[in-house]
């Protein structure tokens, strides 16, 4: 990796990574309560979730956000490997936006008062593809090395 294709994709990774690791850590100590809050959301957008339980998802749902982010944070991660990572996160975190009622108003993307604090997760896949285009840019034009 270039050194000025890692300074440039950096704010973005910084960013991103600091604010999943954050979410993963406090998901970890999740209380009974907020993991069923948890639970219960997630498994109105995906079902199969729904045999597990409320505290093994949370505690599976931090570690995952807090090996995401850290994959963000260190630049050993490869920018390519960091935005696939992100880009399937965040579309996950969107097909809850997508898929539970009320999130959205009607025939419409555009987000209900409720559904603002998933919408604005729309950044995170923006991220995630821009760091995938970067990889990609510097594969390309012969700028990996």
């Amino acid at each position: 990796m270039r050194l000025a294709s890692f300074i440039s994709t950096l704010p973005a990774r910084v960013s991103a990574g600091a604010f999943i690791l954050n979410s993963g850590v406090s998901k970890l100590s999740a209380d009974e309560q907020t993991a069923a809050g948890l639970h219960q959301m997630a498994t109105g957008a995906y079902p199969f979730l729904a045999k597990m339980k409320p505290q093994d998802f949370a505690r599976l749902l931090g570690a995952g956000e807090v090996a995401l982010g850290s994959a963000l944070l260190l630049p050993v991660v490869p920018t390519g490997l960091a935005g696939l990572a992100l880009t399937g996160f965040s579309g996950g975190l969107l097909g809850l936006y997508i898929k539970i009622p009320g999130m959205r108003q009607e025939n419409s993307l555009r987000p209900t008062h409720q559904g603002i604090a998933l919408a604005k997760d729309s950044w995170l896949l923006g991220i995630g593809v821009s760091l995938l285009l970067s990889d990609l840019v510097d594969r390309f034009s012969g700028q990996d090395a």
